[in-house]
């Protein structure tokens, strides 16, 4: 199945400028209809800025009208998606050009998900443990003159790239929750200082 480019920013911008159902657009963009609620509702995608499907030539106006008519209509790209690229072995080449760009990028991802490990920031960015460490405890050479800034939108790695790494941080701190263990019947019990308790007078012979 061909999706779009940037499916959850296409999402974002879909939600924002359509009359289409969730379930359209989650049809198009590969997600699941409450996760597009979840978008309109604020609680999914809140960093992500919205990408326009029509700019970039993936719709016409003319097919999200026909889809806005018809909920039983599915949007069909105009285009067909470059294929996902094989996933490489080893770190990310990062071009010089965009070399000077990823301390923001680390800035950002360390403040909007911590969840994600180092190694998982350094194969999104391309870059060191060490970097990313410093960044983290403040003590980069050039913490104050950081701009936190998306690394998708610095051209870094790809939403779904992105989105990929956050999932799977987010299955890994679930696994680490303690399951509840809550016995039933029984509430909350109030809290005895036994050494506040009367003493029994004990006498020795």
């Amino acid at each position: 199945m061909n999706l779009p480019l940037m499916p959850k920013a296409t999402a974002v911008w879909l939600v924002d400028n359509t009359k289409l159902t969730f379930r359209q657009i989650g049809d198009f963009c590969g997600l699941h209809e409450l996760e597009v609620q979840g978008i309109a509702d604020g609680e999914v995608a809140q960093n992500i800025v919205g990408l326009d499907p029509v700019g970039n030539g993936q719709l016409t106006r003319d097919e999200i009208a026909r889809c806005e008519g018809d909920p039983a209509e599915r949007l069909t790209l105009n285009q067909p998606v470059i294929p996902e690229a094989k996933k490489r072995k080893g770190p990310r080449y990062t071009p010089v050009s965009k070399r000077q760009d990823r301390p923001d990028a680390i800035a950002w991802l360390v403040r909007h998900h911590p969840e994600l490990t180092d190694a998982q920031v350094g194969k999104l960015i391309g870059t060191t443990k060490p970097t990313i460490a410093s960044i983290r405890n403040r003590s980069h050479w050039n913490m104050t003159n950081l701009k936190p800034t998306d690394p998708v939108s610095l051209g870094l790695c790809s939403q779904m790239e992105l989105d990929d790494a956050l999932r799977i941080a987010g299955a890994r701190l679930d696994k680490l929750r303690p399951a509840q263990t809550d016995v039933p019947g029984m509430g909350e019990q109030p809290f005895i200082d036994l050494g506040k308790m009367p003493q029994p007078d004990i006498t020795f012979d």
